[in-house]
């Protein structure tokens, strides 16, 4: 059904949906900054936050069409999952194209980020600016195999999550990619359906995914993180003041947000050692090595020469 509004403007009630669980590096700074702007407003826009997509079975396609209709009010979603509306969002998942964090944020919070959302209203859907949310550098989970080198993912059936960008990096690398929903992910690994996942560590924490784990392989070869992204008309509606309010909130709580997944990413690594899943460190030349030919060359002209040159501008040159 159609979310309920008071017509008379007194009160906005909206839905935030997010595809992680309630125990995650997501769901409670969605809770705290809605909780926060519902406060600060007087209870003019109540904003409830829906874990795991509030039960609802869909794809992420799906889903991005609900918001545009305004059946959902607000979404939090991969760059790469927003390819089919805005190919140039799949940036965001560009392999080895970012050193750190703040990089990444310096770009998306500035001029790459604003021609990314710029280039997505023009397609129906408004991404909030300082929206971004951390999920973090990906590596490479398996289930048998451990990953010394890039001749290692020969064969490799590896579930990746929709999006171009995601296929294209392992077929170049030699793997299999195959699509499993993200809450499926766990009984796809222990039924042997997939060899292997590629998630930020907090992921592979959040889903539980430690138990049908015995190798990670430390590539950072993609970073990863959630753009906030609403209904236009519903945006409009909030006027001036709300729109504000909601921005000033963003900073704060995102920024929380951000240090606080950066933080865990990083212990992670040593819990998740402690609990016996064995890490490799492979060197990455041979990775970039086997994107270095035709990879980087059809992402430039699929992403267009605006979106590279701001991309190389704050990353520098990808070869």
């Amino acid at each position: 059904a159609l979310p309920i509004y008071d017509v008379s403007g007194a009160v906005i009630k909206a839905r935030q949906f997010h595809y992680q669980p309630v125990a995650s590096h997501v769901h409670p700074f969605l809770v705290d900054l809605w909780d926060a702007v519902r406060t600060q407003s007087g209870g003019k826009l109540v904003v409830s936050v829906r874990a795991n997509n509030d039960g609802l079975k869909a794809s992420h396609a799906d889903i991005l069409e609900r918001v545009k209709d305004g059946e959902i009010d607000l979404y939090a979603v991969m760059g790469s999952l927003l390819g089919d509306l805005s190919p140039a969002f799949e940036i965001q998942g560009m392999p080895f194209a970012f050193a750190s964090e703040q990089q990444v944020y310096a770009m998306m919070d500035g001029e790459l980020g604003d021609y990314l959302r710029n280039d997505l209203a023009a397609r129906g859907l408004y991404a909030l600016p300082g929206g971004l949310m951390e999920n973090g550098f990906r590596h490479i989970s398996t289930v048998e195999r451990a990953i010394n080198s890039a001749d290692d993912l020969a064969g490799l059936r590896i579930r990746v999550p929709e999006g171009r960008i995601f296929d294209d990096t392992f077929r170049s690398l030699g793997a299999l990619p195959l699509p499993v929903f993200v809450l499926e992910l766990r009984s796809a690994m222990a039924e042997g359906r997939v060899d292997a996942q590629e998630n930020p560590l907090a992921i592979t924490e959040s889903l539980n995914l430690a138990g049908v784990t015995r190798h990670i392989a430390l590539t950072s070869h993609m970073w990863s993180g959630f753009n906030l992204v609403a209904n236009p008309d519903f945006w409009s509606r909030l006027g001036t003041d709300l729109r504000t309010l909601v921005v000033r909130n963003l900073r704060e709580h995102i920024g929380r947000q951000r240090a606080h997944t950066m933080k865990l990413n990083r212990d992670l690594e040593q819990k998740l050692a402690a609990g016996g899943i064995k890490f490799t460190r492979p060197d990455i030349a041979g990775f970039r090595a086997r994107l270095a030919g035709g990879f980087y060359a059809r992402w430039k002209k699929e992403l267009g020469a605006t979106a590279w040159s701001l991309l190389e501008a704050g990353a520098g040159r990808l070869a």
